[in-house]
């Protein structure tokens, strides 16, 4: 698997909704989350690449440490969970950081904890609850190499579309 550059926009534990304003860079505050809970990971973007919902494609960075906004991690992806939302197709890829020891057990969503990965679920099926007109709809787990292909799609969207 390879490595791709990971923006993360929010640090896990926050109820922040951070967002990159990609034409300047700088880091805005785009809402507080209306229900109570907290980013379980880091989440982030891949830089350069471009999701179906036409926003570039989200990543979860997990982490031992929180990072700050704005912060780059070279990262690995290892799986993907498939949602949809009001927004349209926004496909969230599971990551880890490249070539860390510490997460070299992890190669497969099948390798991250179980707990973990029911954390990430529960954490996307009700975080816009409270929002009104907002919705999301989970489908399931995939693999690492479904994770890539996403990631390697992203780029070409990216690139096909004069970015």
């Amino acid at each position: 698997m390879g490595a791709y550059d990971a923006v993360i926009e929010i640090p896990a534990g926050s109820r922040n909704k951070y967002e990159v304003d990609h034409e300047t860079g700088r880091v805005f505050l785009d809402r507080y989350l209306f229900t109570p809970f907290v980013y379980p990971t880091d989440y982030g973007f891949f830089e350069n690449t471009l999701g179906l919902d036409g926003d570039p494609v989200d990543v979860l960075v997990l982490l031992f440490e929180p990072v700050f906004p704005g912060v780059g991690v070279k990262v690995r992806p290892v799986g993907l969970i498939d949602m949809e939302d009001d927004g349209g197709i926004d496909t969230k890829i599971i990551a880890v950081p490249y070539k860390d020891p510490r997460w070299a057990h992890i190669q497969d969503i099948a390798d991250v904890p179980e707990h973990t990965r029911a954390e990430i679920q529960h954490f996307f099926e009700h975080y816009k609850d409270l929002e009104p007109g907002k919705w999301v709809k989970l489908g399931g787990w995939r693999d690492a190499a479904a994770a890539e292909q996403v990631v390697t799609e992203g780029f070409e969207r990216f690139q096909a579309e004069g970015h």
